[in-house]
């Protein structure tokens, strides 16, 4: 508890996708309070020809109740 799923394009560097997991689980384990042996983090390239199908339409689209960051894009219009 908890385990994250950053789902983002192709073509970022392996250092560059650590230093974003590093980031993002310090500041998971100072606001939950928890120790780092209890967070998880996995990478999910998705190619964005297939972004607005694999991700936005299951994931976003038609959940804004429940998105903390709500994008500022929409690939189905």
């Amino acid at each position: 508890m908890p385990h994250i799923v950053v789902k983002l394009w192709p073509g970022r560097s392996e250092e560059l996708k650590k230093k974003l997991a590093e980031r993002i689980v310090k500041d998971v384990v100072e606001v939950l309070a928890c120790g780092e042996e209890w967070v998880s983090l996995d990478m999910e390239e998705v190619d964005p020809d297939e972004w607005p199908e694999a991700v936005y339409r299951p994931e976003i689209h038609g959940h804004w109740d429940r998105l903390y960051k709500k994008p500022g894009y929409n690939p189905l219009e």
